[in-house]
């Protein structure tokens, strides 16, 4: 039988990254085993869905390498198109005497049990309703026995039946619940794995009755535990930050994002090295292998990772890759004072201090803004006394030094001499005064790269200023 598993967002905000996770850990089983990804898109909550957000979802699929181009990929599919594929499975059900039609309101069981958070107690099981406006459709859950789960992360569960309640698998209206609705999406779209979050788990022993209530083999099930913060709390949009677009915006790279990602919970059986190309992650891919406790979300580590796949760039590929920052509408300078010819003579440099393509702009601002940017902080403490007597003679020495980056240093250490300091010294007034920080790009290569007019003109600024 062809593997087929499915991705099932809601149109209903940013992509997490959760989902991320769950979907390439679905892309990976799919592609490894030859079968088929199901995208559909669960959009029966009209009141919060939007239709941008479907094209947010297949962009960030697309993002992370889940394209709708691959042979693999098949969708997407509409929760909302299949409304009487869940209508039927309902009539299914209630002509099997698998599901009865029940009138009671929650303050009627509160009455008949004397308890207001009991569950349902089966009161309308024997009394033959049919369906009328206002009449819920219950599972009726067998009465003896129990439900198997297994689960190919967790391993067997059992969940006796008698602890599940009759539960409604479609509203007073005639609409069938999401409970009902997902498992006639899955069996129409045939599919034999369910690879989702823990937050599901909950219902799945009531899906897999619901699935073999229908005449139908359960699929695979296996449940991802949830992933979590440095303070071991699950991932929230309210406290933290979970939107895939939000890294891919803020410049981490698609291929460090999905390395990182398909880590988080799993690693493969080969021991091999974490910074490694997808292929190589899903040849090793076994969902068996998902761990069965929480996944910590560490953002220094997926920066890191970030950095890594960074400089294994070639430079063209990382000047393009900066491209979004050095441009307006995100770039602090006009596009008239970018050159491209200079950052190209800084970009190795640049590449190989940067973990983030969004930090590009501080290093090189200095380069294509009139004035540096200085904020008090870099300026005390790269301002020290005596800072005036180093910039009058790093002004003097650099005046008639030929303008290359060696002749910049012997310059430099010249005048470091002259007032009594030792280079390292030396170069942190000249830093703050040409650049605006305390640290950045190499000094020397720096200074050459601005040229000697605007070098000494920032000279002449700063001294100013300390007068």
């Amino acid at each position: 039988m062809t593997t087929r598993v499915r991705f099932a967002p809601s149109p209903t905000g940013m992509f997490h990254v959760g989902g991320a996770r769950s979907a390439l850990f679905n892309w990976a089983v799919a592609r490894r085993s030859g079968g088929r990804f199901v995208l559909r898109i669960e959009d029966t909550d009209q009141a919060r869905n939007k239709p941008e957000w479907v094209t947010g979802i297949t962009s960030a699929l697309a993002m992370i390498g889940i394209s709708e181009a691959d042979p693999a990929f098949e969708g997407p599919y509409f929760q909302s198109a299949n409304a009487d594929a869940h209508r039927g499975a309902a009539a299914q059900l209630f002509a099997a005497g698998r599901a009865y039609y029940c009138d009671c309101t929650r303050e009627l069981v509160t009455a008949r049990t004397g308890k207001p958070d009991a569950g349902y107690d089966g009161h309308c099981r024997e009394r033959g309703l049919e369906y009328a406006e206002g009449r819920a459709l219950r599972f009726q859950t067998p009465d003896d026995g129990e439900t198997l789960v297994s689960d190919r992360i967790r391993g067997a569960t059992a969940f006796p039946n008698r602890a599940i309640e009759d539960f409604v698998i479609a509203r007073g209206d005639g609409t069938p619940l999401f409970l009902l609705a997902n498992v006639a999406d899955d069996v129409d779209e045939h599919i034999t794995e369910v690879i989702r979050g823990e937050e599901h788990l909950s219902n799945t022993p009531k899906q897999q009755l619901l699935w073999e209530a229908l005449g139908h083999t359960p699929p695979v099930w296996a449940h991802l535990r949830v992933i979590v913060n440095e303070k071991r709390q699950k991932l929230s949009k309210r406290r933290d930050k979970v939107a895939l677009e939000d890294y891919i915006a803020e410049g981490y790279l698609p291929d460090a994002v999905v390395n990182y990602l398909m880590l988080l919970g799993w690693g493969p059986r080969d021991n091999g090295p974490e910074i490694r190309p997808y292929a190589e992650l899903e040849a090793e891919f076994d969902i068996s292998d998902v761990t069965k406790a929480s996944a910590f979300f560490d953002v220094a580590k997926l920066k890191a990772f970030n950095g890594e796949y960074i400089r294994a760039l070639d430079v063209s590929a990382f000047s393009t890759a900066c491209e979004p920052w050095l441009y307006a509408p995100r770039s602090p300078w006009s596009e008239d004072a970018f050159d491209p010819e200079v950052f190209a003579r800084v970009a190795p440099l640049a590449q190989s201090r940067i973990v983030v393509l969004g930090e590009i702009t501080a290093y090189v601002d200095f380069l294509f803004l009139d004035e540096p940017v200085t904020d008090e902080a870099a300026w005390s403490k790269g301002m020290k006394p005596g800072a005036d007597d180093m910039l009058a003679a790093a002004a003097k020495t650099l005046t008639g030094a030929a303008w290359q980056a060696e002749a910049i240093r012997s310059a430099i250490d010249a005048a470091a001499a002259e007032v009594g300091l030792k280079l390292g010294k030396a170069q942190a007034p000249v830093r703050v005064a040409v650049t605006g920080r305390t640290v950045g790009l190499p000094l020397f290569e720096s200074l050459e790269a601005l040229g000697r007019e605007r070098t000494l003109a920032r000279i002449e600024a700063a001294r100013a200023k300390l007068a």
